[in-house]
């Protein structure tokens, strides 16, 4: 039987709502608090989340990445006594299943949980029926599930796909498994490297050329795109590919049919596209610097590769899958990882992602030698110098903005309330750097629940990674 939770203030739209769902046969409970549902949500496991904006402890739309959260996260339908674009708007961005209003008809709120309730079904069927082929991806982050998830979709169709992302995020890998996944695994995936390209040579090298087309051209040569004929093409760094050749990929692209370079014979191939970019190519359209149809052509369906300071939940992962990796290929000596070196691992913002933790791995290793166990010390200098900065920074903030219990407390500045959320929220800061943003020790060594310290988190605008 579905369960269905109700976030709301009102008993008695939690009354009459929670009665309407038993008599559709749904097991159905409900909350007056955001932390109370919060705690319901993950001490259980629920279907559907009926969550209200205005709640006396929080706004609702301030909670829902807190729920996406959780590993079997409910479809959640906005519930709202004001009709709000803009709340509307960050409610769908956030992939909420819904948003509807109170004061419409109960037949709306019926229906709306009905098809909530048949997606669910069906996405459950899909998850449990489909293995994802993932390769070297690594990660078990609600953002990497969500990727996998889109890249399962995606891959059951052939339309052309854009993938975005910082550097080293790993976009080669998702379109492998993009690739790996669809219909073509069998056949070859072929990898282009704009940003390595000869401008002179680009066309010849995509589309191949015949016996003296040029200078040195002393024989036939197939280009990349007829080596994708029945597999996949990824255009990696597609924004540094020159316009003009934009165009003629385009028709290429469009028509599977392109002449080679020199030839007078058009030739064919059946390919599917993937391209990727860490460039903002909406902003290149605009400036001229890329071209529109181009764009609106290749990007029929985008997948954005989340980076790495924003899923610092998987660096153990990370480390431990790269420096098995190592011991294998390269027989090296194994290495145990201290305290302060998982720590100063988490602490870095980490602006080359995935790329330069494997970086820094592999430096921390070959300084250590011999040595058993990695230190901070280990670490190349600018992760130090970055942590050892933020640390000061931190410590001299904290001595200015918060107050403390002595004598000198700025008790004329700071309300009682003021005074208590300013500590509460430096305890969630020590809380969860002490943790190392392990939930559930944090969990254990506060008291508090799941779901209470999931809000405080949010709250206080305190990431966990």
């Amino acid at each position: 039987m579905p369960k269905i939770l109700i976030i709301d203030d009102d008993p008695n739209i939690c009354s009459v709502l929670s009665e309407k769902f038993k008599r559709m046969d749904q097991d159905t409970h409900w909350s007056l608090t955001l932390s109370d549902g919060l705690n319901r949500i993950f001490s259980d496991e629920f279907d559907i989340v009926f969550l209200d904006i205005n709640l006396p402890d929080g706004n609702g739309l301030e909670a829902i990445d807190a729920i996406k959260d959780h590993p079997f996260a409910p479809e959640i339908i906005i519930m709202t006594g004001e009709g709000d674009p803009e709340g509307a708007e960050i409610a769908i961005k956030s992939k909420v299943w819904d948003y509807i209003q109170k004061s419409g008809s109960h037949k709306q709120i019926e229906l709306s949980l009905i098809r909530a309730l048949e997606y669910r079904q069906q996405k459950r069927i899909i998850i449990q029926g489909k293995k994802i082929k993932r390769e070297a991806i690594i990660g078990e982050s609600r953002q990497i599930k969500l990727c996998l998830r889109n890249i399962l979709k995606a891959s059951k169709n052939e339309v052309p796909i854009l993938i975005t992302g910082e550097t080293g995020t790993g976009k080669e890998l998702f379109a492998k498994a993009l690739h790996e996944n669809s219909l073509r695994h069998q056949n070859n995936f072929i990898v282009v490297d704009c940003t390595s390209l000869p401008e002179h040579l680009v066309e010849s090298i995509l589309f191949g050329h015949s016996k003296g087309a040029f200078t040195g051209a002393d024989s036939h040569k197939a280009g990349l795109i007829t080596m994708a004929d029945g597999g996949t093409l990824f255009l990696d760094e597609i924004g540094e590919l020159p316009l003009v050749i934009q165009k003629k990929f385009l028709r290429a692209f469009q028509e599977k049919r392109f002449r080679p370079v020199g030839s007078k014979i058009e030739t064919s191939s059946d390919f599917r596209l993937i391209s990727a970019t860490h460039r903002n190519l909406t902003e290149m359209v605009k400036k001229n610097q890329f071209r529109e149809d181009f764009y609106f052509r290749i990007a029929s369906i985008k997948i954005e590769t989340p980076p790495l300071r924003n899923r610092k939940s998987d660096i153990p992962l990370l480390v431990t899958h790269h420096m098995e990796r190592k011991k294998k290929i390269f027989d090296e000596l194994p290495h145990e990882l201290s305290q302060e070196f998982l720590e100063d691992l988490y602490g870095y913002d980490w602006p080359g992602n995935v790329r330069e933790l494997f970086n820094a791995i592999d430096y921390a290793c070959s300084d250590a030698f011999q040595e058993s166990i990695l230190f901070s010390k280990h670490l190349p200098d600018n992760i130090r110098v970055f942590n050892i900065k933020n640390k000061i920074e931190n410590h001299n903030g904290a001595a200015s903005d918060y107050p403390t219990l002595e004598k000198s407390a700025p008790v004329d500045k700071f309300s009682f309330k003021e005074y208590i959320e300013k500590m509460k929220q430096t305890y969630l800061s020590d809380l969860i750097s002490h943790t190392q943003g392990d939930i559930k020790t944090a969990c254990r060594l506060s008291g508090l629940s799941r779901g209470h310290l999931y809000a405080l988190l949010k709250k206080h605008n305190i990431s966990s990674p």
